[in-house]
């Protein structure tokens, strides 16, 4: 009503972060004032002088038209907003870092960096074979790999602080889950024991036939942990037979671990074909598992560009996985 003093209400402005006013610097610094909390460290991270900075995030706030940090005594904290586009920032900045990569693969040749994550059922085997014949190709070629469970392994994935994971896969990965998998092999997962184990030996009830699961079940196991689907699998399993699963027990994903626990005591363990048909300390129990298995593969980020590194590895998996498909039980 006129004369009211009411302001009266505007539509707000649509954002176009595409109009050329944000600039690489904006992203840069936003990240980094994130990670270190505070202006003075953010401009010391990236050599410049603290006004330079306070003015550059000035810059980027007006861009954004949102505010981006709130100040606290002891730093300054992002808010939901400053969140959300600092997340943006760092796939920003990833992507810029693999196309240096990529540039650099392709000036060089054969120098650069792969990142692999990997899980146990492809890092006693398949990838070792890999990076070696990776290896022999590419002397100059750095290969790290870090080992973990999917529920660490898919965020760094995503977050571009790794390359590729090899191992488990599942059934097709969700629309916009921003993964892509490739299926390799299928290998079983069988019981193992050391070799010389009291159920190697003769069935434990005379007459009674081959050593069945509950036979198993006399003595302690080292499962998965619950976050693979592993242990879902063996649970889901167990239940049908209307076993509990064993109270004494490890929780293990370590194969080093699990072998030297194998082989100083009687417990039982589960472990992938290749594993146990490549140790003669190790042996296989006669106890069929139908429903537990592997399908052993690898998992990308969706749309994001191979480094040539990436590329090479990737080509001597699948030459690997070729020939151990022809060697596993029904693995093709």
């Amino acid at each position: 009503m006129a004369g009211s003093g009411t302001t009266p209400w505007k539509e707000p402005t649509p954002m176009d972060l595409l109009d050329g006013r944000l600039k690489f610097r904006h992203l840069t610094l936003l990240v980094a004032i994130v990670q270190h909390g505070g202006v003075a460290r953010a401009a010391q991270s990236l050599h410049l002088t603290q006004p330079a900075a306070t003015r550059t995030l000035r810059e980027l706030e007006t861009v954004a038209g949102l505010p981006l940090f709130v100040r606290e005594a002891r730093g300054m904290r992002p808010t939901s907003y400053g969140e959300a586009l600092a997340g943006h920032a760092r796939a920003v900045l990833t992507e810029v870092r693999r196309a240096e990569e990529h540039l650099e693969g392709l000036r060089q040749g054969h120098q650069g960096t792969v990142t692999v994550g990997t899980l146990l059922a492809g890092a006693n085997v398949l990838l070792p074979r890999a990076v070696a014949r990776l290896k022999q190709e590419r002397p100059q070629l750095t290969v790290v790999v870090r080992e973990g469970t999917l529920d660490v392994l898919h965020p760094a994935l995503l977050a571009g602080e790794l390359d590729v994971i090899v191992g488990r896969v599942g059934a097709a990965s969700e629309e916009g889950d921003g993964l892509h998998q490739r299926l390799l092999y299928r290998e079983r997962i069988m019981l193992a024991v050391r070799a010389g184990h009291p159920l190697l030996a003769a069935p434990p009830t005379p007459g009674a036939g081959a050593v069945t699961l509950p036979d198993a079940l006399g003595y302690p196991w080292i499962l998965p942990v619950e976050q693979t689907a592993l242990r879902q699998e063996l649970g889901q399993l167990f239940a049908e037979r209307g076993l509990a699963l064993p109270s004494d027990r490890v929780e293990c994903t370590s194969i080093l671990t699990m072998r030297a626990l194998l082989l100083q005591t009687d417990m039982v363990a589960l472990l992938p074909e290749l594993v146990l048909r490549d140790d003669e300390r190790l042996a296989a129990l006669p106890v069929e598992l139908p429903s537990v298995g592997r399908t052993v593969g690898t998992t990308e980020a969706a749309n994001r560009t191979r480094t040539p590194a990436l590329t090479a590895l990737l080509h001597h998996l699948d030459e690997e996985a070729a020939q151990l498909r022809q060697t596993l039980t029904g693995g093709g």
